[in-house]
């Protein structure tokens, strides 16, 4: 079972400082395939009906892997509405994963409106709890003044936070936006870094 789903050739990358992490954890069943009752036991369900019956039940982890699974076309006939109606059910109860996936969808206008407004709203409640995608992606939009005013200052605070995280996008991508930024901008976007991280050190996902 996968623990980590990546749709890379769905989303732009270093240039646009999009990517979507897809998140495969916790709401998945291990091992055996579950029975259908109806059905009888010589006849499991497939991967995709049991994340639904769960996620028909409230399980917010796999609302959010039913998302991915609308999202990417896996087990399903691909539907973007469909995607983002779970990835909200699931943001909603505080998902992380989901919410920086419902940003990204609003960001880029599938599955529902183009909205820069409500993207921002979504990474930040997901970069909040330290999800590195959404910490480039909130950079990204405060880099091109999407939805918010231009701040080099923010994004570079966000790619720091973001790589230190890990996100090797994030790594390659704070060179390229220092050269936009003077020395004095660069000092005070590491000072920042520490008043947010101080503030709320869930910022940092620490393992």
């Amino acid at each position: 079972m996968k623990t980590l789903k990546t749709i890379a050739a769905m989303r732009c990358a270093v240039c646009a400082m999009l990517a979507v992490c897809l998140c495969w954890a916790m709401g998945c069943a291990e091992g055996k395939s579950a029975a259908d009752p109806r059905a009888g036991d010589d006849q499991p369900l497939s991967e995709f009906e049991q994340t639904k019956a769960k996620a028909e039940k409230g399980d917010k982890f796999a609302q959010s892997n039913l998302g991915v699974m609308y999202d990417s076309g896996e087990g399903v006939e691909q539907d973007f509405k469909e995607a983002a109606k779970w990835y909200r059910k699931a943001a909603d109860q505080g998902e992380a994963m989901a919410q920086s996936n419902l940003g990204l969808m609003y960001h880029q206008g599938q599955g529902v409106e183009q909205d820069f407004k409500k993207a921002l709203k979504w990474y930040q409640k997901a970069a909040d709890q330290g999800n590195a995608m959404a910490q480039i992606n909130l950079g990204f939009m405060y880099a091109n003044g999407q939805g918010v005013e231009q701040n080099y200052v923010t994004a570079y605070a966000w790619w720091n936070i973001a790589a230190t995280n890990g996100n090797q996008n994030a790594k390659k991508g704070l060179p390229q936006v220092a050269k936009k930024m003077t020395p004095d901008q660069i000092a005070k976007a590491e000072e920042l870094v520490k008043e947010m991280v101080k503030k709320n050190p869930k910022l940092l996902n620490k393992k």
